[in-house]
């Protein structure tokens, strides 16, 4: 379950972060300041990558079952919508309070990486 979980999960983080990157660069370009299309564009870079990062971690996940992988996962999931959603919540809506929201979501992202980490030192050969 968890695989198909990551690997759908993947591919809508990629579809969103495709379409928020052109709605940003488009439709936002003339209504932002420049550091809030900056921010803007790293929400959509963070979440791109980290869509990849789930589609890998789906596939390895069906090869090997690694535990690892499935908080790895898990974590990635979490920490875009924390750390990329934050963001683009912080800028169309100017709520502050979301501001140390987005710490915690690249925590959660270098969580996951660290599981990562442990499941490629576990990985059988």
């Amino acid at each position: 379950m968890w695989p198909k979980i990551f690997l759908a999960v993947g591919g809508l983080y990629g579809l969103l972060g495709v379409a928020l990157g052109a709605f940003g660069a488009h439709g936002l370009r003339d209504r932002l300041e420049a550091s809030q299309l900056s921010s803007w564009q790293t929400a959509v870079q963070y979440q791109l990558i980290h869509a990849i990062a789930l589609i890998v971690v789906g596939v390895w996940l069906l090869h090997t079952g690694a535990v690892a992988l499935r908080y790895a996962g898990g974590l990635f999931v979490a920490g875009v919508a924390l750390f990329s959603g934050s963001i683009y919540l912080l800028i169309l809506t100017s709520a502050t309070w979301l501001g140390p929201v987005t710490p915690l979501g690249g925590v959660a992202l270098m969580a996951g990486w660290l599981g990562v980490i442990y499941a490629g030192f576990l990985a059988q050969q």
